[in-house]
């Protein structure tokens, strides 16, 4: 028998939706929108009045902080994409779990000896997940040559076969519409029913793209998010079914969203500075500073970090570009105390501001209206969004603004294992000894 009395464990699903802003489901109602599943879920459950995430608060660093607890500084996964000013990794993304330098929720569910699943969620190639659909692949773009086989061969051939047999084929790249969140929903729904793992992880990424398109609170936002909303009862209701009536269901997002309509092209800057030099077709042939960054954040780094007169000419480009301009906030970073010993400057961009790597002759430009993150995660608009519901979880409980390291230890402790490396704590245990107040949510 399971704790509790009950013959079937609940089991606990994690269900990312990449973009999902706390005030759309705080305002469900208000604004007209139709999220009978995720207003469900807060009123029976426990929920954040916002997240505060991760800098930079871009897709791979926050979702890997969300299964770990601890900050990108800690876990590896400083941005989207590893450091690569040559191009040498063909624009490839964090994609490997070996990067991920700290105990994951997946890591201390398998020393546990609890069967687990995963379909889509970052960084989890190769992870000690026991069925792992993983997410690899040129972002946005089908597959190409022999890219469908790779993919099924990291994610398990014999399982996507079988998958696919019983619900229909899986998306064929890690394309963003809804239509293929939805396909990958029916894959989550099926090994939740058939493999009953006691941790799953879901990730969806089609509200984040059409915020990205349209900005936050589109129309096309707002009706994606509709759809993920049925996903989200439909993966509640497979989980239920597989523990005999109960289920832990936590529905998290990376970041907010912002609307911008500046771009900042800083490799341009540093190239007019003598510090980048491209070869005819723009690609990076030599440089001694180069920018790694997306969104509203940006590190500006060195090849060598005692040259000292290539600091001063990013500081002074910097410098340029603030006090008004399109550049917030610059910290100057400590060579090999503050992370990566190359790393010089921490740049932040104003919030109408999206940083670019076009290499066309310009440095900042206005662009069409569109949305974007990645900017201070301290903003209230950058905010992330916590719901959780199920056993072992207070009902109507308003935790008020959290950060997003909390998230881990907290869903650990309702898994009944530990993440010793967490720098977060357990919010349900922290709330326990508190009465609820007014103003909290």
């Amino acid at each position: 028998m399971a704790a509790g009395g009950h013959s079937v464990p609940a089991p606990l699903v994690l269900i990312s939706i990449d973009g999902l802003r706390p005030v759309d489901v705080r305002n469900a109602d208000r604004s007209g929108l139709r999220l009978p599943h995720l207003s469900r879920l807060r009123d029976e459950g426990t929920s954040a009045s916002g997240v505060i995430g991760v800098r930079p608060s871009v897709t791979y660093p926050s979702h890997t902080t969300l299964v770990t607890g601890v900050s990108p500084s800690r876990h590896g996964i400083l941005y989207n994409k590893p450091f690569d000013p040559l191009g040498r990794n063909d624009d490839g993304l964090y994609w490997y779990a070996e990067d991920i330098r700290v105990a994951t929720l997946w890591d201390a569910a398998s020393r546990a000896g609890f069967t687990t699943a995963s379909v889509d969620w970052p960084v989890t190639v190769g992870a000690h997940i026991s069925y792992d659909v993983v997410q690899y692949g040129r972002a946005g773009v089908a597959r190409r040559g022999d890219d469908p086989k790779l993919f099924r061969a990291l994610s398990g051939r014999q399982l996507l076969a079988e998958a696919e047999r019983a619900v229909g084929p899986y998306p064929d790249g890690p394309t963003t519409t809804v239509e293929d969140d939805e396909r990958r929903a029916a894959v989550s729904t099926y090994l939740l029913e058939t493999k009953r793992p006691r941790l799953h992880l879901a990730y969806f990424a089609a509200l984040d793209e059409a915020e990205h398109r349209g900005g936050p609170g589109s129309d096309a936002a707002l009706r994606t998010l509709e759809r993920l909303d049925r996903v989200v009862g439909r993966l509640r209701e497979a989980a239920e079914r597989a523990g005999g009536g109960r289920a832990v269901i936590a529905v998290v997002s990376d970041h907010g969203f912002t609307r911008t309509d500046q771009e900042l092209d800083l490799n341009e800057g540093l190239r007019r500075a003598g510090l980048l030099q491209l070869d005819v077709e723009g690609r990076v042939r030599g440089w001694r500073a180069f920018t790694w960054g997306q969104g509203g954040a940006a590190t500006v780094v060195l090849r060598n970090a005692r040259d000292g007169e290539a600091r001063q000419k990013v500081r002074a480009v910097l410098s340029a570009l603030s006090n008004g301009g399109p550049v917030e906030r610059v910290v100057e970073m400590v060579p090999g105390r503050d992370g990566s010993p190359e790393a010089a400057f921490e740049v932040s961009l104003r919030p109408d501001t999206s940083l670019v790597d076009r290499r066309a002759g310009f440095i900042q430009r206005p662009a069409d209206p569109a949305g974007d993150h990645g900017h201070d995660p301290g903003w209230p608009e950058m905010d992330a969004t916590f719901v959780v519901a199920g056993p072992g979880v207070p009902r109507g409980q308003r935790l008020g603004r959290v950060d997003m390291r909390d998230i881990a230890p907290t869903l650990a402790a309702l898994l009944g294992v530990s993440l010793p490396d967490a720098e977060g704590r357990d919010l349900l245990a922290t709330q326990a000894s508190r009465p609820r107040t007014a103003g909290s949510d």
